[in-house]
This record gives structure tokens, C-alpha cells and sequence, in this order.
């Protein structure tokens, strides 16, 4: 029942007895009207394997399925909140994915979200839910949706083949520094196949190492470097493995921070990151917004939502 991290603020909810919550969703959603407050404090405060057990024995005291319930109760953000809740982390993922690519357009920044900050396992889990629910292969469906040199890069990173161990070659990351540098600033036109080589199959120590010696040789940050010689999705692909690499923490803190500030609200993002983050690195993502933009999230968010969406997004926030 344990949290799939250990540094979110969702963690294994004490003295947890199942029967309990699932008495108080069914109470919750009697009569007319629905109790959003039962609902928030049962979901957001357990954890992704508490929530299946809740599910598990709903369904068997009830005979029905929670989430097709709770989807007759609740509606819009809250709603999205209170489902990606009830599924556990590679199937909310594929969801997400899904839903980036189902219908006209294609909603970049989910597959850009997801791609560039899942472990291997995370995402050999994602493609394997992936064909399970949708009986379609992910890679088939993105390769349909993407195209040029962007459409290469998700693919490259689907293959779940990043090197995961802490080996730096010395030698080889000034090689692979110098191969980037000549693929883009030393050059007319820029050689992406190089980046795409040296980004998503070298392991994270490694590519730190690479990131130090590229500053030597140019002069500049290799996010410089990318702002500079790219655009579009394929500059914001690239962009945010090199961020996840470096800090993954800081990454979602900021897409937090660019999903709110401003005029509107970027929901799909602050709800993905929300839901998918809680019991992770959520502790972490607060430090590195606090750090980076001098306001807590929880301040952040309570001025940018409102009603029961904001209540649970501030539950899944925590203090």
C-alpha cells in the first residue's frame, strides 16, 4: 500500500480501512447532490495502491464500478482530478497520451511531459497499458500524429533503451560535446540526429559530464545552444530531457509556474503534473518553485483555481 516515491506529500494513509472509505464514497454520492468534501479527503489522501483497494471493494459491496459513479456525480476539472486519481500511474499516463492525440490537433506538451521525464520502466509499463487499453500500439499512434525530426525524437524514447547506469567515459562526453557543438553552432543548419543520438541514449551522469564540457567548447548552456538552433516542438522535446536530466524536479515546478502565470490556466498541465507527481517528488517541486520563483505553489495555485478543483489540487499540494 506503500507510495510509489518517497518524497510526495500523498503517502500511505494510517489505520486505512478500506470498507470505511468506501462507505463514506457511497454516503457521498446518495440522494441529491454529492459530498465533494468526503470524496477529497477519502481519495487525495490515500495512496495510488490504497485507491485500488478502495476500488477493488467498492466494486464488490456495490456491484458497480467507482469511477463510472463518481463520473455521473462530479464534473469538469475536479472531475479530471478525482479520475486520474483512481488509476494507477502507467495507465493514468497512457491515458493522458491518449487523450493528447485522440481527435483533431494533437496536445504536444503531454507527450512532451511524459516522454521526457519516465524512467525505462515507467515507460515499458506505459506502452504495455498502452496496447491493453486502446488495443493500439503507442508507437504507431504517435508516429500518426507527429512528424519530421520531433516525431523521431518521442520514438527514440519510447524504445525505453536510455543507458541507466552512472558510468561517465571521460573521453567520450568531450566527444560527444564536441559532436553536438559541430551539429549545431559550429555549423549552417543544424545536424539533429546528432543531438537526438547523444540525448536520448546516454545515461544521465554521462550526459552531465557532456552538458559541463559543451559549456567549455561553446561558451554557452546547451539550453542556449537549443533555444538558438531550434524551434517548435522538437526544441521544447529536446529542452525539457536536458531539464530532466539535470534537475526533474525543477522541470515540473516550472511547467507548473508557465501553466498558471499569465491570463488563464494551462488545466491539462497543472492537473497532469498534480495527479501524476503526488506521491513522488511533489516535496521536491515545491522546494524548486519556492527556489525559482519566490511564491509557494500552494500560494500559486489557490490564486489561479477556485471551488472543489482547487480544493484537491491544495490537498495534493499539501502545505
Amino acid at each position: 500500500m506503500a507510495a510509489i516515491g518517497n518524497r510526495g506529500t500523498v503517502t500511505e494513509a494510517a489505520g486505512f480501512k478500506v470498507e470505511e472509505d468506501v462507505n463514506r464514497l457511497r454516503g457521498a454520492m446518495k440522494g441529491a447532490g454529492t459530498d465533494e468534501a468526503a470524496v477529497i479527503e477519502v481519495l487525495a489522501r490515500r495512496t495510488i495502491a490504497q485507491r485500488q483497494r478502495i476500488k477493488e471493494a467498492y466494486k464488490q459491496t456495490v456491484g458497480k464500478d467507482l469511477t463510472d459513479d463518481l463520473q455521473g456525480e462530479l464534473t469538469g476539472n475536479f472531475e479530471n482530478v478525482v479520475l486520474g486519481l483512481l488509476m494507477t500511474a502507467p495507465v493514468y499516463d497512457a491515458y493522458e497520451l491518449r487523450n493528447a492525440m485522440k481527435g483533431a490537433g494533437t496536445e504536444e506538451a503531454a507527450l512532451i511531459d511524459i516522454l521526457a521525464s519516465r524512467t525505462n520502466a515507467e515507460i515499458r509499463a506505459i506502452t504495455a497499458v498502452y496496447i491493453k487499453d486502446y488495443e493500439n500500439n503507442l508507437e504507431d499512434d504517435i508516429d500518426g500524429d507527429t512528424s519530421g525530426m520531433f516525431q523521431r525524437v518521442l520514438v527514440s524514447l519510447l524504445t525505453a533503451g536510455r543507458d541507466e547506469s552512472n558510468t561517465v567515459d571521460e573521453a567520450q562526453a568531450v566527444k560527444d560535446a564536441k559532436d553536438i557543438y559541430e551539429a549545431g553552432e559550429a555549423r549552417w543548419g543544424t545536424d539533429e540526429v546528432k543531438f537526438l543520438t547523444v540525448l536520448c541514449v546516454r545515461n544521465r551522469n554521462h550526459l552531465l559530464q557532456v552538458f559541463k564540457e559543451y559549456q567549455k567548447i561553446s561558451g554557452r548552456d546547451i539550453e542556449d545552444s537549443i533555444k538558438r538552433e531550434m524551434s517548435g516542438s522538437l526544441e521544447n522535446v529536446f529542452l525539457a530531457i536536458v531539464k530532466c536530466l539535470k534537475n526533474k524536479p525543477a522541470f515540473f515546478a516550472e511547467r507548473l509556474y508557465k501553466s498558471m502565470k499569465g491570463l488563464g490556466t494551462t488545466d491539462s498541465i497543472l492537473i497532469r503534473i498534480m495527479v501524476a507527481r503526488a506521491e513522488i517528488d511533489m516535496l521536491d517541486i515545491k522546494t524548486e518553485f519556492l527556489k525559482a520563483y519566490g511564491k509557494t505553489l500552494h500560494s500559486f495555485i489557490k490564486g489561479d483555481t477556485s471551488g472543489d478543483y482547487r480544493k484537491i489540487l491544495l490537498e495534493l499540494c499539501g502545505e
